[in-house]
């Protein structure tokens, strides 16, 4: 038996390209027991390892294939971020680059600048970019030639150096060094002899280019990963402490748990806890994406980070740290970018061997174009363009920063993806699977219908009604209680009350003995029903709803009818998921009546009622049988065996902790309206990966011919593969712009 496995997280430095990330997963999952993960986008490796091994020996198998690596600092130490910018290297790279380059350039373009001496000024502009511009190019090849490998740095330095070192060899021993000597710019092969061409333009222009698009690709990593960086800041920095009675102000990272804090109107709540004292109106918009403020009192619990928008708080710190919600939701979207999907996968092993076969295409050009006579200028032509436009970069940010964008616009609008291979089951999904108590109706109880007996006013039945059940702590109770004080205000007081177990409750309210309960309570006080009251009754129980019988002074007055309502949302959801070409199916182990009454009201045709918790799972199993691919949305304990099961598992965040555990998608807002958008959203991550990666390789399939062929001029190679890399994470940075379908959310 295996000793179990710990897992950690490695910051790894160094890497430049897809094919670096393949290496290194390669040298550490060679390790017995290892499985690891390398995410060139994130720069960071998730790492599965046994007692066997320690953090220090993952890190030693790192540094020994040539990168660094070490473990990430913690999300709150975030004051460094821009002292390590790594843009600031490459931008400072880049500008020398271009200020140097575009004369090279110009002059290798436009004969009438070809001045006497013009191919020395030229050498002179060139050499500081060949040399220390591309300077983590040549490193990084260098690094990765001493462990035996080649990545897409191998193409850049090998047709960089090659350029600069034929361009010399022209200037002191050809003839490219004469007085006078001029060149046309041409995009093909020129038959001429190879000793009067110089490609200063090519070695500096490429370097500027190739610069150029790893400037932009990690400018727009960083702005990809983004909406993480910021669902970490959302958070309080100091915080009111009640020490021995008087408030003391500390860091929020010295919080702990029971430390009871003062929340005043307009701050934000330093952590996840419970309202010891004071009343108030938080806006949970942060968290939750609602506008409407809720109002909390004594007893209820609140969530770091929301703003308490009404009276002063006080506050009894229940989770700290890594363990608040705020914590956690960073944490999925960090899981999730960190993950890896089946298409980048196959991406990165093709980019682990597509250099070895480049560096072998472009010899391979050169040899034929030499043994076909063509001359030495047209051959190495050839063959750098093949070296240039193969770097398959774009093939290497695909993926990663498509799920960065995809995954950190989610956590924006409330929808925490906790993996890439979710974004896969997404597309195929046919049918989904709704849980109904909490997930399409509310999962309270409410006071929905009042039937009075003939000649007895309503507002009496509820006055009497609800000033009895005011004093019961049973659900059904309060619906009522709440639902009576919303139609008629404030509640008579009670005397004598008296909780029946299992029957009701009875009480005096003002001259009236009054009875609130089931049939037999009534019963054993000999109070009959009058016809209408009883139809009322029975009509609401073929319903599956609750039927509350009321009598005072001897006589039945009314019936209150109490259900679990269904969510305003709901039906405009479920018509969102059939936009969407999913099959509703409502799943339950309520009664069919109460199942069915609540599936004609929001649209679902399809019912599976009477289940119990254990069943739910065989129910998603039987689906799956029938050949459908199962989505399950539900919000409780009873729910978590069936989310694991289902394909899909989307789990309402207003739920149980273990249901959002066992879930691939969290639903932060409590609304199925949010199901419809998490889909939506996976689908156009998904479509986003798969055009990324189709560019990148119609790119370099299409490309490697023409430059084979000699039709490629290098300088334009480079151009075109700076270019691919930024179209890629352009494309990726769209998704920035989903917008839910609910005008509610932003």
């Amino acid at each position: 038996m295996s000793s179990p496995a710990s897992e950690i997280e490695l910051s790894i430095g160094g890497m430049t390209c897809a094919s670096c990330a393949a290496r290194i997963e390669r040298k550490l999952n060679k390790l017995d027991g290892v499985q690891a993960t390398v995410n060139y986008a994130t720069e960071k490796a998730r790492v599965s390892f046994p007692e066997s091994l320690t953090a220090e020996d993952l890190v030693k198998v790192v540094e020994n294939t040539g990168y660094t690596a070490e473990l990430p600092a913690p999300p709150q130490v975030d004051t460094q971020v821009e002292e390590a910018d790594p843009t600031r290297s490459l931008r400072q790279r880049l500008i020398a680059s271009v200020v140097l380059t575009v004369p090279v350039i110009a002059m290798a373009m436009i004969p009438a600048l070809q001045f006497t001496y013009w191919q020395w000024l030229s050498l002179t502009l060139a050499a500081p970019v060949v040399v220390w511009a591309a300077w983590p190019f040549h490193k990084a090849a260098w690094t990765n030639l001493r462990h035996g490998a080649a990545t897409m740095d191998t193409l850049i330095s090998i047709g960089v150096g090659a350029a600069f070192l034929w361009s010399l060899y022209a200037l002191f021993f050809g003839t490219a060094g004469v007085p006078g000597m001029t060149h046309g710019f041409e995009l093909t092969v020129q038959r001429t002899a190879g000793s009067g061409n110089i490609y200063l333009e090519v070695a500096a222009g490429v370097t500027t280019f190739i610069l150029a698009g790893r400037y932009f690709e990690a400018r727009s990593k960083r702005r990809a990963g983004a909406a993480l960086r910021a669902l970490l800041e959302l958070g309080a920095k100091d915080v009111a402490v009640l020490r021995d009675g008087r408030e003391e102000r500390i860091s929020v990272d010295e919080l702990r748990v029971g430390d009871r804090f003062v929340v005043r109107p307009g701050e934000k709540i330093a952590t996840d806890g419970v309202v010891d004292e004071g009343s108030s109106a938080v806006d949970m918009s942060m968290i939750t994406g609602e506008s409407v403020p809720v109002e909390v009192t004594t007893g209820d619990s609140v969530v770091g980070a929301t703003v308490n928008a009404g009276g002063r708080l006080v506050v009894r710190a229940t989770r700290v740290g890594a363990d608040t919600q705020l914590a956690q939701m960073a944490k999925l979207v960090e899981d999730a970018q960190n993950g890896k999907a089946e298409v980048q996968r196959l991406a990165d092993r093709i980019s682990a061997v597509f250099v070895p076969i480049v560096i072998a295409l472009s010899v391979g050009t050169l040899a034929f174009w030499l043994g076909a006579g063509t001359g030495a200028t047209a051959a190495f032509t050839a063959a750098v363009a093949v070296l240039i436009i193969a770097c398959p970069c774009a093939l290497g940010l695909a993926t990663p920063t498509a799920l960065l964008v995809g995954t950190g616009r989610g956590a924006q609008l409330g929808i925490l993806i906790k993996g890439p291979e979710v974004l896969e089951s997404t597309r195929r999904v046919d049918t989904v699977v709704l849980d109904k108590t909490g997930t399409v109706t509310s999962g309270q109880m409410s006071l929905v219908e009042v039937h009075a007996a003939n000649g007895i006013d309503e507002e009496q039945v509820l006055r009497l009604a609800g000033a009895l059940e005011h004093a019961s702590e049973h659900p059904i109770a309060k619906a009522i209680a709440a639902g009576a004080a919303d139609r008629v205000g404030e509640l008579p007081e009670v005397e004598g009350f008296q909780n029946l177990e299992g029957l009701g409750v009875q009480g005096v309210v003002g001259e009236h003995a009054v009875l609130v309960g089931r049939a037999r309570l009534l019963e054993e006080w000999s109070v009959r029903l009058g016809e209408d009251l009883a139809t009322a009754k029975k009509e609401a129980e073929d319903k599956g709803r609750t039927a509350v019988l009321v009598a005072w002074d001897g006589e039945a007055r009314g019936v209150l009818v109490v259900a679990d309502t269904v969510k305003l949302t709901s039906a405009e959801a479920i018509a969102g998921l059939r936009g969407l070409g999913l099959r509703p199916v409502l799943l339950t182990g309520d009664n069919e009546a109460v199942a069915k009454a609540v599936a004609a009201e929001v649209g679902i045709d399809e019912v599976i009622a009477e289940v119990l918790p254990k069943d739910k799972v065989e129910v998603v199993k039987r689906l799956q049988a029938e050949g459908r691919v199962v989505a399950m949305v539900g919000d409780g304990v009873n729910d978590a065996a069936a989310l694991a099961q289902a394909d899909l598992g989307l789990a309402m965040g207003t739920g149980t902790d273990v249901a959002i555990e066992a879930s691939d998608l969290t639903l932060v807002r409590g609304d199925l309206r949010a199901a419809v958008d998490a889909i939506r959203l996976s689908r156009r991550t998904l479509a986003t990966i798969k055009g990324n990666l189709f560019w990148a390789f119609a790119y370099n399939v299409a490309a490697l011919p023409l430059a084979a062929l000699g039709l490629l001029n290098p300088m334009i190679a480079g151009a075109a593969m700076a270019f691919s890399s930024v179209f890629v994470v352009s494309n990726s940075l769209r998704l920035r712009g989903f917008r839910s379908a609910n005008k509610q959310t932003v």
